[in-house]
């Protein structure tokens, strides 16, 4: 199976407003694929259609090589879990009990409880009411329920929502370990280039409803490659010598923007400003941001 997601032209409207636009998803078998977008570009509307929670004006969806349809959604979902928009739990029940009722519901064997709060790291705040948990447990937990029944497909909307820098870097750990250890193919929606940059081998940009890019990360890569900023005592007559020198190079406010150098470039370029007695006052790396990688493919300026 080439790919666990697949869509075709998946289109959603809401009173005559189209919020998804003839969608195209392909997400591989054993990714982590990172949808990017703004806020209420359609990401959460996208993937509530793949599950079926949202019914879609037009189009298809094929999950795990499998067209979907009312005969076999139940099915499908079985071998998909999910955490979509903010976690979903009982407060006045334990973690593990919200567990127990999820395997109720999905018809999965209690024995994997102990398992997928393993996998979370929950296991000692398994006897603990849900109401009581911070945020970042109350995120794991309802990862812990994706995982029961054993999915072959996760996917995750926005999953690092509202986590301080510690709890998004053990959840990047944890999506991170999934598709290796357990064969998974993730689906993750974020507006954070830089959260997903980490950990996802693909990405689809969607903008006002519209996929306007897919491909391999090191493509997306391609459009965000990193720039030089370089701050000298005289940026015109340093900016001047560098191009007669075929260092191509502009300026930025208070900087000279070059591309990306090599090693042994950039070693001539500074030989070069201090032979010439240009001071050199600072000489940073800059790489483009979501918005910048917006602009650079729509040629039109997005906020976020």
């Amino acid at each position: 199976m080439k790919y666990a997601v697949e869509t075709t032209n998946l289109t959603k409207d809401y009173q005559k407003k189209r919020v998804v636009n003839e969608i195209d998803l392909r997400v591989p078998t054993g990714s982590i694929y990172a949808l990017l977008g703004p806020n209420g570009a359609g990401k959460t509307t996208t993937m509530k259609m793949l599950l079926g929670l949202v019914h879609p004006t037009a189009g298809s969806v094929t999950l795990l090589g499998e067209d979907m349809n009312d005969k076999n959604r139940l099915t499908l979902l079985r071998q998909t879990g999910s955490l979509i928009e903010s976690p979903s739990y009982y407060g006045h029940l334990t973690g593990r009990e919200n567990l127990q009722l999820i395997c109720m519901l999905k018809g999965a064997a209690e024995s994997e409880i102990d398992h997928v709060l393993s996998i979370v790291r929950l296991e000692k705040q398994q006897n603990k009411k849900a109401a009581h948990y911070s945020l970042g447990m109350k995120q794991r937990l309802a990862i812990a329920a994706a995982l029961l029944g054993s999915p072959r497909l996760l996917l995750l909307d926005e999953p690092t929502n509202g986590l301080d820098p510690a709890g998004i870097q053990e959840m990047r750990d944890l999506i991170c370990s999934l598709p290796k250890e357990y064969g998974m193919t993730i689906l993750i929606s974020s507006h954070l280039l830089s959260e997903v940059d980490q950990m996802a081998d693909c990405a689809g940009i969607i903008r006002g409803g519209e996929l306007i890019f897919q491909s391999s990360l090191s493509a997306l890569h391609e459009h965000s490659r990193k720039n030089l900023l370089l701050k000298t005592m005289d940026n015109n007559k340093a900016c001047l010598l560098l191009k007669e020198n075929k260092l191509p190079c502009r300026t930025e406010g208070e900087y000279l923007l070059l591309p990306a150098l090599s090693d042994p470039e950039t070693v001539r370029m500074t030989a070069l400003l201090v032979q010439n007695q240009i001071g050199i006052l600072r000489l940073t790396e800059k790489q483009k941001s979501l918005e910048d990688i917006f602009l650079s493919l729509t040629g039109k300026k997005v906020s976020l």
